[in-house]
């Protein structure tokens, strides 16, 4: 299977250094024995750093820079080279396939009209134990004028793939598809080793001879050598070029060979780097750490073994399989992929993160609704039509469509909405099969078998969780949420929660917003265990909750559609505020509970009928210290896609301090 790396690399340097430790090189090669589970990782190794592409947004314009994510040296796995070898479709094309991690996808070049399409395209990748590490092969027929159709896609755990003990130089693994649970369309074959450290180190004295050898002999001469020196920008290595050449030059004969230059590299990182910066990128490395220079190097070189590397710079594999049409539209400002707040032309893709499979997502909407949203909700005009009367038409419309959706006949809506969203719909999950349900609202608001949704930490009622299938936001204060979110000029939580529940506890308190969309699982539940006070009932508009409303500055959608709020008396919370918002085609917001029930974090609290729907839970201030990945995402205006159960946050005061507060 091509897992030479994750089977015993040849033996390392085991020399000591003046403290009796081994070296920092012998330590990073330990660490890529990632299935030996007896080992432990030296305690001072320092952090690597992994470059992620952050996107920034001010105004109209926007850039892209480059950001130092930590990562602990525990969570170091390896250098993973993956590589797409061939397919087997059911039926000829010219095929692309794509892999994404985390926030990055690869692409493959596109193959002849063949029905067993070659690629042999590689990728190397930055494996971490508690960091991405499910990938998703997925595989496009590519004869379209405008895009792309995804045929079949598999998603494979790297870390495990690489753990197996097998002769075999590669693993076929069966496609599936996307728009029917369970049916193979095909086979992808690939490979993924771990690669050795010795050798990463050979590839990139191979690459940077290569860039400064200007008579292509192979070797450097001293010139050559005293231009490499300075690319490395490091002026204490510069004024010893001289000497450090005759280091190299082992034999003598007035010139450095490849090999020479790699052992150079690999001694003079060890005691005395030579190398500041990345020649590639520019980049300050962390020159006292031979894991972070070497992790830093081989992705940024990207040294691969003569295959064709694969094409990198997206964000999802949808974007990735795309053809001329969005790449016209994309140079004409009328679309665009970007991570983050996107607002008026460019709010055309609807990119999440995947909290569960660590990676981007693509939502599934229609571009008609996207074009007509756009149109209402991010201009002066549109919403100068709704001020006219075209919020009671919304609103006519909405109850209408509620009506239809109660009827005998919505029910053969049922299997066209599922195979629409695909494999964003697990149907294993729901309680009961497709032909239980009568009516299409009767599926909208299902139920999910027992067990479908573990609550985290269930014993423990400091912890809080999700309280629904939903796109997540999550900020410490109001101020963030407007911040790096909320756009509408009016927003406030008194506005939001109303003059009969509002109190000055909730003025600079913590907002985290959950968004369910058409096709996610739409009973809400309870995210903090505790006795509900009371519900009251705010009449409103049932503007969209989608996010190009959202983000618009000219309307103001939480604090003017109907909505629900409920109070949560808690022992480690306070008291929790929970909103449940309606929004377009959602005119019913149900709940199963009544004031003075005792609820248990994770019971159902309601449910919403058709559309998309919002709630919001507002929590009073210093009480909860949210996860740091939510807020993390939510700082880079970036949606975590989150379901039932899954940890929220931990309460921060004492239990009998709260208690004392409320009374």
């Amino acid at each position: 299977m091509g897992h030479e790396g994750s089977k015993d690399l040849p033996d390392t340097d085991t020399t000591t250094n003046s403290e009796g430790g081994s070296t920092r090189f012998s330590r990073m090669k330990q660490k890529l024995h990632f299935h030996n589970k007896d080992h432990h990782p030296h305690p001072h190794l320092r952090r690597i750093f992994r470059r992620l592409s952050v996107s920034r947004r001010n105004g109209s314009s926007s850039s892209s820079t480059s950001a130092l994510k930590l990562v602990s040296p525990e969570d170091f796995a390896g250098i993973a080279l993956l590589t797409l070898i061939s397919a087997d479709m059911q039926f000829k094309d010219r095929w692309l396939a794509c892999v994404s991690l985390g926030e990055q996808t690869f692409r493959t070049h596109i193959s002849h009209q063949t029905h067993k399409p070659v690629w042999n395209s590689e990728k190397k990748l930055l494996l971490e134990k508690n960091g991405p590490h499910l990938a998703r092969i997925s595989v496009f027929e590519t004869n379209r004028v405008s895009k792309n159709k995804l045929v079949g896609y598999c998603e494979i755990d790297l870390l495990e793939f690489l753990a197996q003990d097998t002769d075999s130089d590669f693993e076929a693994f069966e496609l599936f598809d996307p728009a029917s649970a369970g049916k193979v369309v095909g086979r992808i074959s690939l490979s993924c080793s771990v690669e050795d450290p010795i050798e990463t180190e050979k590839n990139f004295a191979r690459r940077i001879l290569g860039i400064v050898d200007y008579n292509e002999d192979g070797q450097l001469s001293f010139s050559e050598f005293s231009d490499l020196i300075k690319a490395f920008g490091n002026q204490v290595a510069d004024n010893k070029k001289e000497e450090l050449f005759k280091v190299a030059d082992k034999n003598g004969d007035g010139v450095v060979s490849m090999d020479e230059l790699a052992e150079l590299l690999a001694i003079q990182q060890e005691n005395e780097p030579l190398i500041n910066c990345c020649p590639v990128c520019g980049e300050a490395l962390e020159v006292s750490d031979k894991l972070n220079t070497l992790v830093h190097l081989s992705l940024c070189f990207d040294e691969g073994t003569g295959n064709q590397v694969m094409t990198g710079g997206f964000l999802t594999d949808k974007q990735a399989s795309y053809g001329w049409m969005l790449k016209l539209s994309e140079w004409a400002h009328f679309s665009s992929y970007d991570v983050g707040l996107n607002s008026g032309s460019s709010a055309s893709h609807i990119l999440v993160f995947d909290r569960k499979k660590k990676r981007l997502v693509e939502e599934l909407i229609d571009k008609k609704i996207v074009l007509s949203m756009r149109a209402i909700y991010q201009s002066r005009i549109g919403l100068g039509l709704m001020d006219k009367g075209a919020k009671e038409i919304l609103q006519s419309i909405s109850e209408k469509q509620g009506r239809d959706m109660n009827t005998i006949e919505s029910a053969r809506d049922i299997p066209k909405f599922v195979k629409f969203f695909k494999d964003q719909i697990n149907l294993a999950e729901i309680k009961y099969p497709l032909e239980h349900f009568k009516t299409f609202n009767e599926f909208f608001i299902r139920e999910l078998k027992p067990g479908a949704r573990p609550v985290a930490s269930v014993e423990h009622d400091d912890v809080a969780i999700c309280a629904a299938d939903c796109r997540l936001m999550a900020f410490k204060s109001v101020e963030d949420s407007l911040r790096f979110w909320i756009k509408g000029r009016k927003f406030s939580i008194q506005g939001l929660l109303g003059n009969e529940i509002y109190s000055s506890a909730y003025a600079d308190g913590t907002v985290v917003i959950f968004r369910l969309a058409p096709q996610d699982y739409h009973r809400f539940h309870s995210p903090v265990s505790g006795t509900i006070d009371k519900f009251v009932k705010i009449p409103g508009c049932l503007y969209t909750v989608n996010p190009i409303a959202v983000n618009s500055k000219y309307c103001n959608v939480f604090t003017e559609n109907k909505r629900e709020v409920s109070i949560i008396s808690t022992a480690h919370f306070g008291k929790v505020a929970f909103v449940a918002i309606g929004a377009t085609m959602v005119g019913s917001i149900t709940f199963s509970k009544k004031a003075g029930d005792h609820v248990k974090k994770g019971d159902e609290l309601g449910y919403f009928s058709f559309g998309g729907s919002t709630v919001i839970c507002v929590f009073e201030k210093d009480v909860i210290k949210i996860d740091e990945d939510l807020l993390a995402n939510s700082a880079r205006s970036l949606e975590t896609l989150v379901t039932v159960g899954m940890s929220l946050g931990v309460a921060t005061r004492n239990k009998q301090k709260l208690v004392c507060q409320n009374r």
